[in-house]
């Protein structure tokens, strides 16, 4: 199998770059929400490629066509961070907000963290894996960590989805009726607005986790690491990347995001959104997109 290393060596567009020298666009709420009403059927789960990108598309089929004939070292200018998506919950399933609520993952998020991590172990020459110290995220990452070659998994609570004060543990549909206050402040297009009950701005949550990927990556320059979190994190990081770009739509559980980060603390997306590991388990459509849940 061919690297996505050597492969863009061969197809040198990123995704998606940005030099810290750029300012950076906060990531905003939509200005609606749209709801079933009703539980998600785990029926409706997803056995989706749709959702990955061209160029990613691209490098797989290509890279099931060829045989494994390079080490697959990573480039000494950066460190290539492979960023997860924790697998389901039973929060996720009925759209719940979890935030910094520590909910473990269901049979089907289980499931879902076994077959990323077996995608994740022929990946070679993974050096650490981190993860939020949230359950969903750490079940996630040991189940990983185990499939390669048993390393350590470092907890980073700064990987910690975003508080959401008031708002957790609640449906998102009662939430404006349950907790006016908290529900405005989320909508809200100031990106200092914290949210009542303890709750972060976006610019908190941007800083917080930010600064932690930032820190991985200079520790970790010239290797290949693994960091599992949560989506409000992941489109945060995107939005780091891609600073003049969309939000990056969905992030689906246990989804494959692969990070640069250069000297200078320059960020490049190589691959976003990957769920191909999931045709066999399959995944909830609804994902994190801030139309649901917080997770």
């Amino acid at each position: 199998m061919s690297t996505l290393r050597t492969w863009l060596s061969k197809n040198p567009a990123s995704l998606c770059s940005r030099n810290p020298s750029q300012p950076v666009n906060h990531l905003r709420p939509p200005s609606r929400f749209t709801f079933s009403g009703a539980k998600t059927n785990a029926a409706q789960r997803l056995t989706c490629t749709r959702h990955t990108t061209h160029l990613l598309k691209s490098y797989m089929a290509e890279s099931h066509s060829e045989s494994n004939s390079d080490s697959s070292l990573v480039n000494p200018n950066y460190a290539e961070i492979i960023v997860v998506r924790h697998g389901e919950t039973e929060w996720n399933l009925d759209g719940r907000i979890q935030g910094h609520l520590d909910v473990e993952l269901n049979e089907a998020g289980r499931q879902q963290a076994a077959a990323v991590a077996d995608r994740l172990s022929k990946e070679p020459n993974i050096s650490a894996v981190y993860s939020s110290d949230l359950k969903r995220a750490f079940e996630t990452a040991q189940i990983i960590a185990t499939s390669c070659g048993g390393l350590e998994v470092s907890k980073e609570p700064d990987l910690r989805e975003r508080h959401l004060g008031d708002l957790q543990g609640l449906v998102l549909r009662e939430a404006a009726k349950v907790s006016t206050k908290a529900y405005q402040a989320f909508l809200s297009h100031s990106t200092d607005q914290e949210i009542p009950g303890g709750g972060e701005s976006l610019d908190q949550l941007y800083e917080r986790c930010t600064s932690s990927l930032e820190r991985i990556g200079r520790k970790h320059k010239g290797q290949r690491v693994v960091v599992v979190t949560h989506g409000g994190v992941i489109r945060t990081f995107y939005k780091q990347a891609c600073p003049n770009g969309r939000a990056g739509g969905k992030v689906l559980n246990t989804s494959i995001n692969i990070f640069h980060l250069s000297d200078g603390d320059e960020w490049t997306i190589k691959s976003w959104g990957d769920v191909s590991h999931l045709n066999q388990t399959g995944v909830l459509e609804s994902g994190f997109g801030g139309d649901r849940t917080s997770g």
